[in-house]
């Protein structure tokens, strides 16, 4: 159960209120390598006057995500030891998909839907990205911004409430699910929702879609599973776990396509700064005439 070593504030609290925000905390929150990650993370606050400014955090995003981690790595490695829930690698979801019928639910967001999807696959997002433009959600998209967005890609996500009333729509509570996202995180608190819901013949791929090779299930779509859920500058410039590793398969010829986006940048980046001192020394010119 690799994927469970991460995981998310409980989903089984106490109260409505509750459960609506530990909903929230998961479609803002963010996984990384800390060897590809830059270290420096952010928090909202709000000032006197209501203004919102970013702080630097030293260790409370951290001790918190730890203690969300470990409440959920708890109650999902229940689910499944109690049967509730039961899990498939995704060859063995591949195998129940062609030989008998079963439906795979995906429940990924649109961003990662669209690069890759199993053929014939239904998709019903627990998640999907923020459209909305008020004050709230402005600040709560930005701080997703700053707390790693700009890097992986990952938008700031809302959570639908009526994820199991389109489900219960399309599926009677005895249909055979198989529940899948791209990491294995979000399905698992899929699989916690419905089973709560009623449904009882439950299966989940273990690690996600992202653990799955090109044979294993029948993809469509622009992309590999393996790179349907990177984005951002990390993608752009190849630094991802996931590229390397295709890098690694393919050689020099892909290495190379990231290596000269890099120099780009660099140039770029050059360039800008030498026009920058042009332009100073213009002014300054100016003035001394």
């Amino acid at each position: 159960m690799g994927a469970l070593s991460f995981g998310f504030s409980p989903l089984n609290a106490v109260t409505t209120s509750s459960k609506q925000q530990t909903l929230k905390n998961l479609g803002t929150a963010h996984f990384f390598n800390s060897t590809n990650m830059p270290s420096f993370n952010f928090r909202t606050q709000q000032n006197c006057r209501g203004g919102i400014r970013m702080q630097v955090v030293e260790e409370e995003y951290e001790v918190q995500q730890a203690k969300d981690m470990a409440a959920a790595k708890k109650r999902w490695e229940a689910m499944i030891r109690d049967g509730k829930v039961k899990f498939l690698t995704p060859r063995e979801a591949g195998y129940a998909i062609q030989l008998s019928n079963k439906v795979l639910l995906d429940v990924r967001p649109s961003t990662e839907r669209k690069k890759a999807w199993v053929k014939g696959s239904t998709w019903i997002p627990l998640f999907d990205v923020d459209n909305s433009i008020d004050a709230v959600n402005l600040s709560r998209k930005m701080t997703n911004f700053m707390m790693g967005g700009w890097w992986s890609g990952v938008p700031a996500l809302a959570y639908d409430n009526k994820f199991l009333s389109k489900v219960q729509e399309k599926f009677p509570k005895d249909s055979d699910l198989i529940v899948a996202c791209q990491k294995g995180l979000r399905s698992l608190a899929a699989c916690e929702l419905l089973y709560n819901a009623g449904y009882r013949n439950l299966f989940w791929v273990q690690e996600g879609l992202e653990a799955a090779e090109e044979e294993d299930l029948d993809r469509e779509g622009p992309q590999p599973f393996k790179l349907a859920g990177i984005g951002g500058v990390s993608e752009f410039l190849g630094w991802t776990d996931q590229q390397r590793a295709a890098a690694a398969k393919e050689g020099w010829g892909y290495r190379l396509v990231f290596t000269g986006r890099l120099l780009g940048v660099i140039l770029a980046a050059d360039a800008l700064f030498f026009g920058a001192q042009q332009v100073g020394r213009y002014i300054q010119d100016l003035r001394a005439h």
